[in-house]
């Protein structure tokens, strides 16, 4: 109540004192104008009077001056006239004006003594009263003075009148702004803290569904916003302390981002973490006049970024966003996320023919489908090589800058794009702790051999102190092709490559995701969605809902996968109007030919399954294509009765683990290709060949017969091992490692 009052207070200060004046210049225009019509007037009555009054001296005719004087007396507010002579005397004056008034003989004198129209203003009793002057000569050199006495006693009172009403105005102003104040106060200020108070209590008590503050509007924007983080925050503390004492109780130890923090700090000893790969965490675009954050699509972003925020450092990324340098500062770096900054990205710029030779050529071109075995032919141009060089040592060149003064800084390089990217850094720092994780598949030598820069490549990837695959089988893989490509020496028992006294360690970490992320997402649904209003969005009736979320890719088995979904319904025909297929599908690497292809082949493949299923509320088929962010995936995630993913080849697909971390309620069946890298571990899973329509027509059949009883357990046991098995943990092996290999040289060396 108290900020109402000096809020009201001070309004009312300000209106008033900005209305006082405004009054005073108002009255001061009105006194001038006044005064000037009063002396026009008076001039003007003067001027008529003046050649009489010089008739009337000039024959001595005193009656008639008289008579002249009292003629003009009593007109608009003109008390009289009077006739003085050179030496002040009275001649004549009107018979009303008082005797007291003719007979002020100093200040009129004064006046008569003062130049034509220097008029003067009198209080005469309870009259106030305006003399104007005026000079006549008769008989040519004789002179008199024509005083005019002008009542303007009413133009105090006008005057008055204005304040009057200015004051009145100023009281009701008052009366108005207090209850307009009150009303704002309450409605916009009031209120709203009421209701934000009451959700900072619930959330103290842990009793708040969701993390968004019940308060709207542009005012409490900034607050809510921050709110929203800090309930978030909370609630993510308040789990994670609620994990650490069950665990605790059970003599278990669950990996979180605070303790993957202490860890990476007491490991490092403090100095900063370099992430190297060609996409970026997140992006800046347009969106008219505004710049707008996403978060690209992919695995190695959904990946890292919760490891960078825990551990900070600097992430190396390529800036293909249209509007990411207009972000940055000078160095091309800016601190992410916005909303919390906990992290450098260092963004490198990219010319169209360094992009199309180094990123769609050679990267995606050729090692790409050289690495997965999806029928794809692998195209190599020497030009696209020399792209490819080119852009590896401009990253390098980049990470020197940053790591330039850290003492034995720690780089971890992200997959194929950087193949030479280790060589380079290890020649120019041999001190630097060099990590390369590749997360798409490695293919058998001969498939490798295929790429006539083998060796090159291989070459620059062993200036790596660690190598990581996401599966023992790549592992095996990439120490074979080591073999047959070049003069080395592998030792076998403990998987590792020593070459010109540099001695590389390759080592499986299968890759995971933040298990709680869908539940501290301050985006992310805070209860499971209705499956009917999320269809009836899309316009559409469903009872069943089936999910896929990918990138478009050949790799990814989504063509195979409509024609499961085809063949399903064609062989338990009592699902068609009531099983849909949902596939979320973010558009990829759009300037490939063949990656043209393939959308258009998938599109009208789409098109035949829904034309020959046609309903009229009802598609077998929702196609969606472009990017969505995380909490639409989610929405889909959890309300969806199966999730396929059936690549043709995949090192992990992380896809797989961000539906088993999204499905707290235990439910929802995960169909899996057997050619993913997540098969290994997510081992409850319907495990399929996506090659096999059949198979996969009824896996998507048992997927939606299958017992509850069944779902929940295969659901828990693999969330269990998920929630053991985090992308902290995986960050925590990988960093470890690399810090402990470096370690062990560095003792070997002293001994």
């Amino acid at each position: 109540m108290r900020i109402t009052l000096k809020l009201i207070v001070s309004l009312i200060v300000v209106v008033v004192f900005v209305a006082l004046i405004s009054a005073w210049f108002n009255v001061r225009q009105e006194k001038a104008k006044l005064y000037d019509e009063v002396r026009s007037h008076s001039a003007l009555l003067a001027e008529s009077f003046k050649e009489s009054v010089r008739h009337n001296l000039e024959t001595g005719n005193n009656a008639g001056l008289q008579k002249l004087a009292d003629k003009f007396q009593n007109q608009k507010q003109l008390e009289g006239v009077a006739v003085y002579d050179a030496d002040g005397n009275l001649i004549s004056g009107s018979s009303a004006l008082a005797p007291e008034m003719l007979a002020r003989a100093p200040e009129i004198n004064a006046l008569i003594g003062a130049a034509s129209g220097a008029d003067r203003v009198y209080a005469i009793g309870d009259k106030k009263i305006f003399l104007y002057p005026l000079t006549l000569t008769f008989n040519e050199t004789k002179k008199a003075r024509i005083v005019l006495f002008t009542n303007i006693s009413y133009i105090d009172y006008d005057l008055f009148k204005i304040w009057k009403r200015t004051l009145l105005r100023l009281l009701a102003q008052m009366v108005l702004i207090s209850l307009v104040t009150l009303l704002i106060v309450r409605w916009n200020l009031v209120d709203p803290i009421i209701q934000m108070a009451e959700w900072m209590k619930n959330l103290r008590i842990g009793d708040v569904h969701g993390h968004a503050p019940p308060i709207k509007g542009d005012i409490f924007a900034p607050i809510a916003k921050e709110a929203t983080t800090l309930a978030t925050n909370l609630q993510a503390a308040r789990r994670a302390a609620q994990n650490e004492a069950r665990l605790r109780h059970k003599g278990e130890s669950l990996w979180t981002p605070e303790r993957l923090k202490e860890h990476i700090k007491i490991k490092m000893e403090g100095r900063p973490l370099f992430v190297v790969s060609n996409r970026e965490p997140y992006m800046h675009i347009k969106e008219g006049k505004d710049i707008r954050t996403i978060i690209p699509a992919g695995g190695l972003v959904t990946a890292l970024d919760p490891i960078l925020k825990a551990a900070g450092g600097t992430w190396v990324a390529h800036g293909s966003g249209e509007a990411d340098f207009e972000v940055t500062d000078n160095k091309n770096r800016i601190k992410v996320p916005q909303e919390e900054p906990a992290y450098n990205l260092r963004r490198i710029p990219l010319g169209k023919e360094e992009e199309d030779g180094y990123y769609y050529g050679f990267s995606n071109e050729g090692i790409w489908p050289l690495c997965h075995i999806a029928h794809i032919r692998p195209i190599f141009r020497r030009e696209d090589w020399k792209y490819y060089y080119e852009v590896n040592k401009k990253f390098s060149e980049t990470v020197f800058e940053e790591i330039e003064g850290v003492k034995e800084p720690c780089v971890l390089i992200q997959d194929y794009h950087f193949m030479l990217l280790p060589g380079l850094i290890k020649a120019a720092r041999p001190d630097a702790r060099v990590s390369v994780f590749w997360h798409i598949p490695w293919p058998n030598p001969e498939t490798f051999g295929i790429c006539p820069w083998q060796k090159e490549l291989i070459m620059g990837l062993l200036g790596a102190d660690l190598i990581g695959f996401q599966t023992q089988f790549y592992c095996n893989n990439f120490l074979d092709t080591v073999d047959r490509t070049i003069e080395s020496r592998i030792d076998w028992e403990h998987f590792s490559v020593q070459k010109e006294l540099h001695t590389t360690m390759v080592k499986p970490f299968p890759i995971s995701v933040d298990f709680q992320q869908s539940g501290k997402e301050n985006k992310a649904p805070a209860v499971k969605p209705e499956l009917k209003s999320v269809m009836k969005e899309m316009g559409i009736k469903a009872d069943y809902l089936g999910v896929g979320v990918d990138r478009i890719d050949y790799t990814k088995g989504m063509l195979e996968r409509v024609k499961a979904v085809e063949r399903f319904l064609e062989k338990y025909p009592q699902y068609q109007r009531k099983f849909s297929f949902i596939q979320l599908g973010a558009p990829s690497r759009t300037h490939i030919p063949q990656y043209h292809r393939f959308l258009a082949e998938l599109h009208a493949e789409v098109d035949r399954v829904n034309w020959k299923f046609k309903a009229k509320d009802w598609k077998a088929i929702v196609f969606v294509e472009k990017h969505h962010d995380r909490s639409e995936i989610t929405k889909f995630y959890k309300i969806a009765d199966a999730c396929l993913v059936t690549s043709l080849h995949d090192g992990m697909n992380l896809v797989a683990k961000e539906f088993v971390a999204a499905r707290d309620d235990n439910s929802g069946v995960l169909i899996l290709s057997r050619f993913a890298g997540a098969s290994r571990e997510l081992k409850d899973a319907l495990i399929v060949n996506p090659y096999d329509i059949e198979q996969m027509a009824d896996a998507i059949y048992y997927a939606l017969t299958m017992p509850k009883t069944e779902i929940e357990e295969r659901m828990g046991r693999m969330r269990q091992d998920l929630h053991d098995n985090n992308i902290y943990k995986w960050a925590a092996n990988l960093i470890g490692e690399l810090v402990k290999l470096r370690m062990d040289d560095f003792k070997l060396t002293e001994v």
